[in-house]
């Protein structure tokens, strides 16, 4: 992939734990910044009641999911508790040959893969102000089961314990006004890097 920077947008990677409100910050910064677009993940996991196709994530089936890895359409995807998730090729490029700022909330794993393809991405990490305020937030949302929130705790302390070999920038999220600002001034003021 041959990349001409003065041509094209910039490409933000976010990532954090499960529950640290990842996806609030990206729709808030994205929503006070212009020429941004905000990446919509497609996943194969159930659409909960509050989340609507197309702004949260685009639903499909597993079946459907693997039929578009094998025709090569996600610039990521991987396996994350038992559901895929992906980010769909075509609209990141658009979006950063239309020279947009490209936000792409995705998990660790993603991240990486990104990052390869596109060195230059602003890497930013997520994380809550304490491991008992990440519990809370997961056991409020009421999506899982106890079993399935000891998991995503477990595999938040070791996103945590990996970020900082991968991001360059960790915000905090505990002032949702807050966390959001830090963000906006990273993206405004990053010319890339990891």
């Amino acid at each position: 992939m041959k990349k001409k920077k003065d041509k094209k947008g910039k490409l933000v990677i976010v990532s954090g734990p499960s529950g640290v409100g990842k996806s609030t910050v990206c729709r808030e910064a994205a929503g006070r910044m212009k020429n941004v677009y905000l990446s919509v993940s497609v996943t194969s996991r159930p659409k909960s009641k509050k989340e609507i196709d197309g702004k949260d994530y685009w639903f499909v089936t597993e079946e459907e999911f693997r039929g578009r890895i094998g025709k090569g359409l996600f610039l990521e995807y991987a396996e994350v508790f038992g559901n895929m998730y992906g980010t769909p090729k075509d609209m990141i490029e658009k979006a950063l040959e239309e020279r947009k700022t490209v936000i792409l909330e995705i998990d660790v794993q993603g991240a990486r893969q990104v990052k390869a393809l596109y060195p230059d991405a602003v890497m930013i990490f997520i994380l809550p102000p304490s491991a008992k305020e990440l519990e809370k937030r997961i056991t409020h949302r009421g999506r899982e089961k106890e079993e399935m929130i000891q998991k995503r705790l477990g595999e938040a302390d070791s996103e945590i314990a990996a970020a900082w070999q991968y991001y360059k920038y960790m915000i905090i999220n505990d002032d949702l006004e807050q966390a959001t600002e830090e963000m906006i001034d990273i993206v405004q003021q990053s010319n890339g890097g990891s």
